[in-house]
């Protein structure tokens, strides 16, 4: 592939009963992403195009071939599948049909990184509830591209900007999350950030651990996790791993500061404590990005939005985010390519 030619990303459609194509199809006709990235589309050409009519949106899908995505000057190509467009699908409503296109979208995605045609992968969200009525046993997306690619060590990670956080624990009860911030796993997981993060980035990152309690516990005032745990595991990663990671600091103001430039990356300790930072500062622009796949890959920041599905009123600017740091991820990667054969 030309070295500067744009990226090409796969975008798979989601969950045909929430709002993923309606996002989809008015992602790939904003002049911004064609700046960035050469869409193909993963879903059903005939159920996109009948989206695209219904919700007026000027947009011309034509399928490409597997094996290559060009197609005609201003249309944008789509992988068809042709799995939902004869089937009754219904705005926010569970299906096994809805699930297994779904899952089928996501395999063609890693089926089509996998031989070259594209670079990355981005997903527009599915429906868990589906996802098991359609056969396919996984929590959501990060565990299904994981196992697709015999990936055993992989983390959820949020990125707007400047604010990157990965997440100690993802979707777990607080009582059992907080019983998770351990030396051991928190040690683990720094020095997994700081080669994914790094390896993202192109350069060594800059790493900061929030605490557990209010103000991180001043000293053991509000808590002894910091103490014991926390601290600890720093410290280690710190003289043992050499990595470039400080605290823990203050939970109410560490993100802000990533946020602002001072780390590349901030490890949270529990799901909310992460997503809640990341949503204030720039909700619907906000991307999850998987780390630990041997593929780019980045999603929206929301589900599929079953409330306002097939009423033409969802926002698109989450997808359009997660498109274009794919896109600007695969710059990365080429580079440091580069650079690695010079």
């Amino acid at each position: 592939m030309n070295e500067r030619s744009k990226p090409v990303i796969g975008i798979t459609m989601g969950d045909p009963a929430g709002i993923g194509p309606e996002i989809v199809l008015k992602s790939v006709i904003d002049p911004e992403l064609a700046k960035v990235c050469d869409p193909v589309v993963i879903g059903d050409l005939e159920f996109l195009r009948e989206q695209a009519r219904k919700f007026g949106l000027p947009v011309t899908l034509e399928a490409s071939d597997p094996n290559e995505r060009e197609v005609s000057a201003n249309s944008i190509a789509v992988r068809d599948l042709a799995n939902v467009f004869d089937v009754s699908i219904s705005p926010g409503v569970e299906s096994p049909e809805a699930g297994r296109a779904s899952a089928e979208y996501i395999m063609e995605g890693v089926e089509l990184w996998r031989s070259g045609v594209v670079e990355a992968l981005c997903t527009a969200p599915i429906n868990k509830a589906s996802l098991h009525l359609g056969g396919y046993d996984f929590p959501g997306h990060t565990e299904f591209l994981a196992d697709l690619t015999n990936t055993r060590e992989f983390r959820m990670s949020f990125m707007s900007g400047d604010l990157r956080v990965v997440l100690l624990s993802t979707h777990l009860p607080l009582k059992e999350a907080i019983g998770k911030v351990k030396k051991e796993a928190l040690v683990e997981l720094i020095r997994f950030t700081d080669r994914e993060l790094s390896k993202l980035l192109g350069r060594k990152a800059s790493l900061a651990v929030a605490g557990l309690n209010p103000h991180a516990s001043e000293n053991g005032l509000f808590g002894d996790e910091e103490q014991d745990e926390i601290q600890p595991a720093v410290e280690a990663c710190q003289m043992v791993h050499e990595i470039d990671v400080k605290g823990p600091f203050s939970p109410d103001t560490v993100f802000l500061r990533c946020h602002k430039g001072e780390f590349d990356g901030v490890i949270a300790c529990y799901h909310d404590q992460a997503t809640i930072a990341v949503k204030c500062i720039s909700f619907g622009k906000g991307v999850n990005v998987t780390l630990g796949l041997p593929l780019i890959r980045t999603s929206v920041d929301h589900g599929t939005a079953f409330e306002i599905a097939g009423k033409g009123e969802a926002d698109h600017a989450s997808m359009l985010a997660a498109v274009s740091m794919a896109a600007d991820l695969v710059n990365i990667s080429r580079d440091s390519a580069a650079v690695g054969e010079v």
